[in-house]
């Protein structure tokens, strides 16, 4: 009788155990969180897959309820569905060890006004390189808290990463602003991810001189560097690999020794110190609430000269492989691109498992441009244009057109474009995870591309007059899905798609059925059937079919971006 009942204690107990851990899983699972879903991986928000439209205000706008207050409507009305805010350090931390969170509440008591999620953005040690958002207690001990010093011995403005005071301090403070958000957002999930300072690295020399940094530069590469280089040789990033190989491909020796001495050993060198640095901050806070975490980039400029110019030791093309080795408690590092290669940095970016999102760029027509690339082409989990509470970055005029600036939000480049990819969403995800989505985005110096999707490839080149083919817009864009063996679905602004067969070289595509419509809850609704004037690109019949094509396609105006759903037809 004993032993039959202590083996029904036991096997409560055992029973108890996995329930709670269960529930344990269940609620890690039911916080936001990233998940691969197909060929792709997703940002997960209660238990379905969300896409960001969001937008990022100025640094200090959210230090100010009173200031936030009548931004949060007008980010609604641009069709945001969440917002990137800065939370400083300072803010929270004022005096050593005596937190206040009020102004994280009331931010997060807006954003549930107005229906609309939040990214925070951690402003603690560094922020565009600098340590001018860390409490005065901090900043104006260097004792306690040293700085990194340049070339001349100097002291700047930026707490050295190679300091464990600093990094605890931060430490402290970020954990108890994660203890406080699962607190109080820990069941209604407005808050979706963390951004992890911002855009870090030293500016004004290639790598911390202090008599410290210096101590630490001639000792050996930490192995755990060289162990991942060398157990992923065969996939290594080409930046980093052609830096290693060209020294050697040691996997034993000093900073210069294995990566030479050359700026790029010192940017490699600041860069495994950050990434160690913000890797133990994000440990800690994911203990309390492991929301996803990731890093925002200040991209290497065309007059850069080398590491020092831009911030030494973020996550550039070339150290992102140390970040990976350095910090694998953060989810993703992104890109801030203002630059007008956009297609470029996202592609070296989105490379080697790492997820893209795109927290800082243009929010003007090129940026909408710019976030159906990102989306349709690199299954970006968002975009986020910078200064969204100031409108006026959100206006290019268009000379070809004489526009002048909409008054209203509504009729705003934003507001259009993330309406469309509001009604998109759904579909947008589905095939981001099916990999039939794909987008381009053409300019007077890109004017064409072909992309194979589906049984078809398709013909995008911006949009030509009729009369004058040599006059285009100065931009155009289109993401595309695949909806079927012969269907297609396009949304374009300035574009014009021709469809030719990818297994016949002898069948000529015809356009069955084309319409105009929207997307209501996530159900197409067609509107007008487009034929004649409205689907011909090209009046010369006979050289339409001397080039094995209809002379037809689909034809997008600037008035976008708008929607298409055609059915095709082959005939010879």
């Amino acid at each position: 009788m004993k032993t039959s009942t202590a083996i029904a204690v036991l096997l409560f107990n055992i029973a108890t155990l996995a329930a709670t851990a269960r529930a344990q899983t269940g609620a890690a699972a039911a916080i936001p969180h990233l998940e691969k879903r197909g060929v792709t991986t997703q940002l997960i928000v209660d238990g379905q897959p969300w896409l960001i439209l969001g937008g990022e205000t100025a640094n200090t706008a959210s230090s100010s309820l009173d200031y936030m207050k009548p931004v949060w409507p007008r980010l609604a009305r641009l069709n945001l569905n969440t917002v990137l805010v800065g939370v400083a350090w300072d803010w929270v931390e004022p005096v050593e060890g005596k937190f206040d969170f009020a102004l994280v509440d009331g931010l997060l008591a807006q954003a549930r006004e107005n229906k609309l999620r939040v990214v925070f953005i951690w402003f603690a040690s560094w922020k565009n390189g600098l340590s001018s958002f860390a409490p005065v207690w901090v900043k104006a001990d260097q004792a306690r808290f040293p700085r990194a010093r340049l070339k001349d011995g100097r002291p700047v403005e930026v707490l050295t990463p190679l300091s464990d005071a600093n990094r605890e301090a931060d430490a402290r403070a970020y954990v108890a602003f994660m203890r406080h958000l699962r607190e109080v957002d820990g069941k209604k999930h407005t808050v979706l991810m963390i951004q992890m300072q911002n855009e870090v690295g030293l500016l004004g020399d290639s790598r911390d001189r202090s008599p410290t940094a210096d101590e630490i530069f001639a000792k050996p590469v930490p192995a755990a560097l060289t162990d991942y280089l060398q157990k992923n040789k065969s996939t290594l990033l080409p930046e980093i690999a052609s830096v290693w190989q060209a020294a050697g491909a040691k996997t034993t020796g000093t900073w210069a020794e294995v990566f030479g001495a050359t700026p790029a050993a010192d940017e490699l060198f600041m860069a495994w110190h950050y990434a160690r640095y913000m890797d133990r901050l994000t440990e800690l806070g994911k203990a309390e609430y492991p929301i996803p975490v990731f890093t925002n980039t200040w991209i290497v400029q065309p007059e850069d000269k080398g590491p020092g110019d831009y911030p030494s030791g973020g996550p550039e093309p070339l150290t992102l492989e140390v970040w990976r080795a350095g910090a694998p408690h953060i989810d993703l590092n992104c890109p801030d691109i203002y630059l007008p290669n956009f297609t470029e940095w996202v592609a070296r970016f989105h490379r080697n498992g790492n997820p893209l999102f795109v927290p800082e760029s243009r929010g003007d027509a090129g940026g909408v441009a710019n976030a159906f690339y990102a989306i349709g082409q690199h299954a970006s989990i968002g975009y986020s244009p910078f200064g969204i509470d100031n409108t006026g970055r959100l206006v290019v005029l268009r000379p070809d057109l004489g526009a002048s600036a909409p008054t209203d939000l509504e009729n705003l480049p934003l507001a259009k474009g993330y309406s469309i990819l509001k009604q998109l969403t759904p579909l947008i995800l589905e095939h981001q995870a099916k990999g039939t989505i794909a987008a381009v985005s053409l300019d007077t110096k890109h004017q064409t591309e072909d992309v194979a999707l589906g049984n078809y490839t398709l013909n995008l080149d911006l949009r030509r007059n009729r009369r004058n083919p040599s006059q285009v817009p100065p931009l155009g864009y289109a993401m595309i899905f695949s909806l079927g063996p012969d269907e297609y679905l396009v949304a374009g602004c300035d574009v014009q798609v021709i469809f030719s067969p990818r297994n016949s070289t002898t069948d000529i595509a015809g356009l069955a059925s084309v319409e105009a419509g929207t997307f209501v809850d996530g159900r197409w609704v067609p509107g007008r059937k487009l034929s004649g004037d409205d689907v011909l690109l090209n009046y010369d019949q006979a050289a339409a079919a001397a080039a094995g094509q209809s002379g037809s396609g689909l034809r997008f105006g600037p008035d976008g971006p708008a929607l298409q759903r055609v059915k095709l037809y082959l005939y010879h």
